[in-house]
């Protein structure tokens, strides 16, 4: 059985950080490239970061600078370390991987970046 869980969300003041983990299960992780998508109230999904299965990583350009993502193919888990976070980075947050088509997607983790 597939599980895909994110946790670390929380509230934070603008310029605090977060720490973003995303643990899998019942299928190849290691092949399996790992997005983090991100959805804000009213707004549509949009792709944050992405990390390969060769550790090559991607950002989205307002984030870049400011989250790192990585994975542990020993334990199956990908992180998003977050940081100088502000407002806008405001969303829930869900660990998507990916692997010619098929995918799998988790509840998603809520963040919340307000003062």
């Amino acid at each position: 059985q597939v599980q895909v869980v994110e946790s670390g969300g929380g509230l934070v003041q603008p310029g605090g950080s977060l720490n973003l983990s995303c643990a899998a299960s019942g299928f190849r992780f290691t092949i399996y490239t790992i997005n983090w998508f991100r959805q804000a109230p009213g707004k549509q999904r949009e792709w944050v970061a992405k990390i390969d299965s060769n550790g090559r990583t991607d950002y989205r350009d307002p984030v870049k600078g400011r989250f790192t993502i990585s994975r542990d193919n020993g334990r199956n888990t990908v992180s998003l370390q977050m940081s100088r976070l502000e407002p806008d980075d405001t969303a829930v947050y869900y660990c998507n991987p990916f692997y010619h088509g098929t995918q799998y997607w988790g509840q998603g983790t809520q963040v919340t970046v307000s003062s």
